[in-house]
């Protein structure tokens, strides 16, 4: 770990600062001279991202900023493990693959009509009236948006979202997923970012996009209502996603059974106490890793994913990275690697392999082996997983 000790708030860093890009090194120091800012813990696989970094912990004093938190409000991972064996898996795995892909929707798609919750397996159906009914109460500028919100429950979406059916070290079967609150979370960061950069307090800000809202506002109070019902909306599409896959799974293999699921948010707001001061953290590609929390920290599209227990390291605000992290913009990756470079890269796996996800190719993120060992001191590994099948929008 190295200490930056010369900002103004303690930042923390699981990074190498001399591979960090001096773009995203000029973001985390904005954040730490901001007078609201706590401290701020740098994860190992940041990089440069829209007003704050991907890959950092901030926590601030009586104030939040959306960027902070990503515009995929609730952004995470869910992983299962199954009761199969990776022997029982079919030698025809592009069949699996189709089955799953034509039960959740992937990229722009979303269902023609909501789910219909009463046949799924595992799905907690209490609280969805209420959850709903809260729409009423978003902001007027998302009013309309309630059809295509309903419709969009239970999808993918596309860029670094994902649904894998993976093998651990063990030979056992897992389902991981990767999504967040589709269409209607980003609407909702992109007009409280668009809010908040109207305030007076943000005006002389060294990047407009850090723009927050203070505690004991009206306009936080409208914020939070917003930020807590996108990240429950990401949680909810995660489970729903998770129960359409059983559904799948169940009429392959009719003995299967599963495990509990382990859920983590990496684009979230939480309310912790560090130093004995009520914060509010943000956490922008991170994921909680309290004393014997469960997380899930992937890698790419070949490079497997490690399910992790938080060492509970309140240094880091009790937080490690939400997975490799890019090394190189989709634009760079584009022209950098072919389709042949994919084909090889992606052996093995049961996935695409055309031009429309070359820029997910595993060799646009930083190694994951790397991340993990930078981490030793803020999670441990459960359990290494690696795909068999990786679908993507």
């Amino acid at each position: 770990m190295f200490t930056e000790t010369h900002w103004k708030a303690p930042v923390r860093m699981w990074a190498d600062p001399a591979e960090i890009e001096s773009a995203a090194m000029d973001q985390l120091r904005n954040v730490a001279n901001l007078p609201w800012t706590h401290g701020l813990a740098v994860m190992p696989d940041v990089h440069y991202g829209m007003g704050a970094t991907v890959g950092s912990v901030i926590a601030m004093r009586d104030a939040v900023s959306p960027a902070a938190v990503g515009v995929d409000i609730g952004c995470g991972m869910t992983a299962v493990k199954t009761s199969l064996r990776a022997e029982q898996l079919p030698d025809n795995l592009g069949y699996l693959r189709s089955r799953l892909e034509q039960v959740v929707p992937v990229g722009f798609g979303m269902h023609k009509r909501p789910v219909d919750f009463t046949d799924l397996h595992g799905l907690k159906t209490t609280g969805w009236r209420e959850f709903w009914k809260g729409f009423d109460e978003l902001a007027p500028a998302v009013q309309d948006r309630r059809q295509r919100a309903q419709a969009q429950m239970g999808t993918l979406g596309g860029g670094n979202h994902f649904l894998e059916v993976c093998v651990d070290d063990d030979g056992a079967v897992w389902v991981v997923l990767h999504s967040g609150s589709r269409n209607i979370g980003k609407e909702l960061a992109e007009y409280h970012i668009g809010e908040a950069k109207h305030l007076p307090h943000n005006q002389d800000l060294p990047d407009r996009n850090l723009a927050v809202f203070v505690t004991g506002t009206p306009e936080m109070e409208a914020y939070r209502r917003d930020l807590f019902w996108a990240q429950d909306y990401a949680r909810r599409n995660r489970a729903v996603m998770m129960a359409l896959v059983r559904n799948v799974l169940i009429k392959h293999f009719p003995e299967i059974l599963f495990g509990e699921d382990i859920s983590c948010h990496h684009n979230y707001v939480a309310e912790e106490i560090y130093d004995g001061v009520g914060l509010l953290v943000t956490r922008k590609g991170a994921i909680r890793a309290g004393s014997g929390d469960l997380g899930i920290i992937p890698g790419s599209m070949a490079t497997g994913t490690y399910i992790v227990r938080g060492l509970g390291n309140e240094r880091s605000f009790n937080s490690a990275s939400h997975g490799a992290g890019r090394r190189m913009s989709r634009t760079k990756a584009k022209k950098t690697f072919s389709l042949q470079d994919l084909r090889e890269q992606t052996e093995g796996v049961e996935c695409r392999k055309d031009a429309g996800v070359i820029d997910e190719i595993p060799g646009a993120y930083k190694d994951l082996e790397s991340v993990m060992a930078a981490q030793t001191d803020l999670v441990e590994v459960v359990a290494h997983l690696r795909q068999v099948i990786c679908i993507k929008g």
